[in-house]
């Protein structure tokens, strides 16, 4: 079965798993396999007057809409392009008062879409919205608490001259809100900051070590001309090489986890086993779970001591993050560093989140030489255990190369820049937001390079003078989010 743009693709019964996406072509890595229009999706509640509801981008001056006074867009084009799926949000909007959460909204604009088009396939859909699993059945007490909550709040925002929908149906819409909305990002791929749904992509079956990734692409609408538009979207993209009848797989959670964690959490989000090569053979969980080896091994009790320690300083840490004391997250940090180095190895999950806290915080903080340390150690840890074309790892390897540049580390800072760049040229492709900023810092960076063979004292010298002339280029708030990940879960 093909739909248009999505030739290359075949949907088929996965056995043990459902209904799963096989490639009908070769694949090498960084080819995009489809890209997806969302079905439906809505800016996240917290967000709605910072981000464009058409673009998702973060812009520092919107335009509001007359109306309803609660949309924003980047600027006419984008509010032309919403008007179509706002139309009905705006004047429900009015009639209700106020807007409600995200997740009604995100169902409205489901419903309002079934309205205009029925419920059948879209245009490049290969599967309906009926068709998607909701997993209501398995929901907990809680959980079928939360969808009393949200269907009921549902009724009183639909309007009464709007197409009517039984009561079952509209569980249906929130349980396939539930288990396959997926999170958006800004422009910079850095904060989730809305969640649409995309019916295809709902179809890729996950894998701990998938071939494929999944990448939100906010589109252009910044173009003079309108030819070269292009409109928001996700892109299937090829990590590795992939025959004809191969099952094409996504992540549905990070990787830095041991197996027994990650399925848990599938278990939890999902609803599945996850029988993946990686779970069932426990690949790389002696990594992640590595102590020190040598003459000083420490003793089992240790080990526990020092895991319970970091588990409780994780905790203090995000506490601390909230509060916004970030010099007292660089001492907590410190303070377990100490603990740990002398017992958990270098790839050990917990001294890798915490050598990540203190790069992240210490470089906002503008003290970078330490932050550079740990950078240097917590890339060299991810390498081992990430896939080589993880788009996590080369988030992160960016912002190490980043880190470097500013400590004055020029020839470590260019490398990693360089790696970064090779592994987002694949996860991203060259035309993302991310991609081009980092191909500006790669070309910089060689320029530097190159000046600072030549001659490291006049190097140092322009730099400090450039340093001192221009105000210097601060590392973003530390976020208390961590990276956006696949799927939207609704906390």
């Amino acid at each position: 079965m093909t739909k248009g743009g999505m030739e290359s693709v075949e949907v088929f019964t996965s056995e043990g798993k459902g209904r799963g996406l096989k490639a009908q072509k070769e694949f090498l890595p960084g080819d995009v396999i489809f890209a997806e229009p969302a079905y439906a999706a809505v800016v996240f509640d917290s967000l709605t007057h910072v981000i464009c509801h058409t673009c998702f981008k973060r812009q520092e001056r919107l335009h509001r809409c007359g109306q309803c006074k609660f949309a924003y867009y980047c600027d006419r084009t984008c509010q032309r392009a919403a008007w179509l799926n706002h139309k009905n949000e705006c004047s429900a909007i009015k009639r209700h008062g106020k807007a409600p959460t995200e997740n009604i909204r995100l169902a409205a604009r489901i419903m309002w879409k079934m309205e205009r088009e029925g419920s059948g396939l879209s245009e490049g859909c290969l599967v309906s919205i009926d068709d998607l699993q909701n997993h209501v059945e398995n929901f907990g007490e809680e959980e079928k608490k939360d969808l009393r909550v949200d269907v009921e709040s549902f009724l009183e925002f639909w309007p009464p001259q709007s197409q009517q929908f039984g009561m079952q149906y509209i569980s249906h819409i929130f349980g396939v809100i539930n288990c396959n909305a997926f999170t958006l990002s800004d422009q910079r791929g850095l904060q989730a900051v809305g969640v649409g749904i995309f019916p295809n992509l709902c179809q890729a079956n996950h894998d701990c070590w998938p071939n494929c990734t999944v990448i939100f692409n906010n589109g252009n609408h910044e173009a003079v001309r309108s030819m070269f538009h292009t409109q928001m979207r996700i892109e299937l993209r090829a990590l590795s090489k992939i025959s004809p009848g191969d099952e094409l797989t996504v992540s549905y959670v990070d990787f830095l986890n041991v197996s027994e964690e990650r399925r848990r959490q599938l278990k939890k989000q999902y609803y599945f086993d996850c029988t993946c090569e990686h779970c069932k053979k426990q690949i790389k969980d002696d990594l992640m779970l590595a102590v020190k080896e040598g003459d000083h091994k420490p003793s089992a009790e240790t080990v526990k001591e020092v895991i319970q320690f970091s588990k409780d300083t994780l905790e203090k840490i995000n506490k601390a993050r909230l509060e916004g004391v970030y010099h007292e997250v660089v001492k907590l940090c410190r303070d377990c560093l100490k603990k740990q180095e002398p017992v958990l190895g270098d790839t050990n999950l917990y001294l890798l989140r915490i050598l990540s806290i203190a790069s992240e915080v210490l470089s906002y903080l503008q003290m970078f030489e330490e932050a550079a340390d740990y950078a240097k150690r917590m890339v060299d840890g991810y390498m081992k255990i990430y896939h080589p074309n993880n788009a996590q790892l080369g988030m992160a390897v960016m912002r190490a190369g980043v880190t470097h540049w500013h400590a004055g580390l020029i020839e470590a800072g260019h490398g990693m820049i360089c790696k970064a760049y090779a592994i987002l040229l694949i996860t991203h492709g060259p035309s993302h937001p991310i991609t081009k900023d980092l191909e500006v810092m790669r070309v910089q960076t060689e320029m530097e390079l190159r000046m600072f063979q030549q001659n490291e004292f006049m190097y140092y010298k322009m730099r400090e003078a450039a340093l001192k002339n221009q105000k210097i280029e601060v590392m973003p708030e530390p976020s208390n989010e961590t990276a956006p990940s696949l799927f939207h879960k609704k906390e």
